[in-house]
């Protein structure tokens, strides 16, 4: 599935190999730890590799781990963040990170994108709007695509 700039795997080292001691690169002091985890061909420590969102620890959560932006980010935030796509479900552009974004079930939009795709209505908070064929529609376009069976598929 190709939903970010990259997606990369956590190996757990059993031990740390013999000899020179790695360098983590999220404190840049030496793993004197017996474990060590690689990631982005780089060592870290087992509490240094975390997702900058919410500080979990990756070694632990699962095998993956999401880079965006130079940020390092569990699945569950990279999706939060970030959509499937990490583009915007509007306008297809990319979501640069950390920008306040809307969601709609499984889309996300860039704040200025947000608006009902007929009529351009951008939406203030507690309007209320309908996603319709993977749509944003305020609610008279859907009302009136209700009525007149604009959303129904046509027969062909």
């Amino acid at each position: 599935m190709m939903v970010l700039d990259k997606e990369d795997g956590v190996p757990m080292l059993s031990v740390q190999p013999k000899g020179k001691q790695k360098g983590c690169a999220g404190c840049n002091r030496k793993i004197k730890d017996r474990y060590l985890l690689k990631a982005l061909d780089k060592y870290w420590h087992e509490d240094c590799l975390k997702c900058a969102c919410c500080d979990c620890r990756l070694g632990e959560v699962g095998s993956t781990l999401y880079t965006k932006a130079n940020l390092i980010l569990c699945r569950r935030d990279y999706l939060r963040l970030f959509g499937t796509t990490g583009n915007c479900a509007a306008c297809s552009k990319l979501i640069p990170a950390f920008e306040m974004v809307m969601r709609a079930r499984d889309n996300v939009y860039h704040l200025d994108c947000f608006a009902c795709q007929l009529c351009n209505q951008r939406f203030c908070v507690g309007d209320k709007f309908f996603l319709k064929n993977n749509m944003i529609l305020c609610q008279l376009d859907y009302e009136e695509g209700q009525l007149t069976g604009a959303f129904e598929p046509q027969a062909q």
